[in-house]
């Protein structure tokens, strides 16, 4: 997809949404199954069925998704996602790769240390990028990038999070 391409699908959609914003306003959702009797919750996406388990560090197999993994999978395709965008909007010629790095302590999770943190203290995005673009083109690409990554935003601004049972 070029340039062009991309704001043509874009132009309506941008129009519609500056002329009524409640418009762009919409809810995701994830659905998951419980497993019977696995420690497992099977998490259907747009493309096919995730069963989730737990991580060998706290337990598991290995042979299920851990969540862990897939919240940095989610980041690194929304920044993988949004980079490409906004190259193609400036019509940067790039490639490369995107990596997410996190670090978790399990005795948190499982536990062991009341006093250790449950999830991710640090995580780390780092893009390898080969282009020809000067570097200052390229800083920019990775802030805007950073602007707009969905799941990179949700992360640093650490939304409201409501937990219900019904």
């Amino acid at each position: 997809m070029d340039r062009a391409q991309l704001r043509e699908l874009q132009r309506p959609l941008k129009e519609r949404y500056r002329a009524d914003p409640s418009a762009a306003v919409i809810t995701l959702r994830a659905d998951g199954s419980l497993a019977d009797s696995d420690v497992a919750c099977s998490v259907q996406t747009g493309q096919a069925l995730v069963e989730a388990g737990l991580h060998p560090a706290t337990g598991g197999t290995g042979t299920l998704a851990c969540s862990g993994d897939m919240l940095l999978q989610a980041l690194v395709a929304c920044a993988g996602v949004t980079l490409r965008s906004v190259a193609t909007n400036r019509e940067i010629e790039v490639t490369g790769t995107v990596r997410a790095e996190g670090d978790l302590d399990f005795t948190g999770t499982l536990g062991v240390d009341p006093d250790a943190p449950v999830g991710f203290t640090d995580i780390r995005l780092i893009f390898e990028l080969e282009s020809a673009a000067p570097a200052a083109d390229l800083d920019a690409l990775i802030e805007t990038t950073k602007r707009y990554c969905v799941v990179l935003q949700t992360l640093v601004k650490s939304p409201a999070l409501s937990i219900q049972r019904r």
